[in-house]
């Protein structure tokens, strides 16, 4: 476990199943056709896609010769515009469901009730000191219309275990 596979670590968290949280991968019942660590060159066309990406690495001394490093993750959710839904309220039948979705994911990211650990991928995840926020930002939803998708972003931090430094 390093600070340079924390992406796939929380990938491979969201594609957990088999414990209380909802399931995410539509293989298993959930909403999401792809869950994987960074961005491919070309992304797939006409599926719901989550890409764990991170946007910053800080390590903090918390002690003489102890570091501890936070990862600031953004996931990167995308909507096609007909996943779901067909019709005359297509665009409406798509968002309410992008919704549903996103309450699964954050379901998940907050973890169990006694474990935020991600299943001991990290010290903590979404939890003090470094913030216990999960933002979710949705794009403009017209926007999403004119380019056959919707889209939005999650932003959260995850600490990993100390290290002597």
């Amino acid at each position: 476990m390093t600070t340079a596979d924390a992406c796939a670590r929380e990938a491979a968290w969201l594609s957990t199943t088999g414990d209380t949280l909802p399931s995410l991968l539509s293989a298993t019942g959930g909403p999401w056709d792809v869950i994987q660590a960074y961005l491919p060159r070309t992304p797939t066309q006409q599926r719901t896609q989550i890409y764990v990406l991170r946007r910053r690495l800080v390590t903090a001394r918390f002690a003489q010769q102890r570091r501890m490093a936070t990862h600031h993750f953004q996931l990167s959710l995308v909507w096609p515009v007909g996943a779901t839904a067909s019709g005359p309220q297509i665009a409406e039948l798509e968002q309410t469901a992008l919704d549903s979705a996103v309450a699964l994911l954050v379901t998940r990211i907050e973890g169990l009730v006694n474990d935020k650990s991600h299943g001991n991928r990290f010290l903590s995840v979404a939890e003090a000191p470094n913030g216990s926020t999960i933002d979710v930002e949705y794009d403009d939803p017209a926007q999403g219309v004119a380019n056959g998708f919707f889209a939005a972003t999650v932003t959260y931090t995850a600490d990993d275990a100390d290290y002597t430094n």
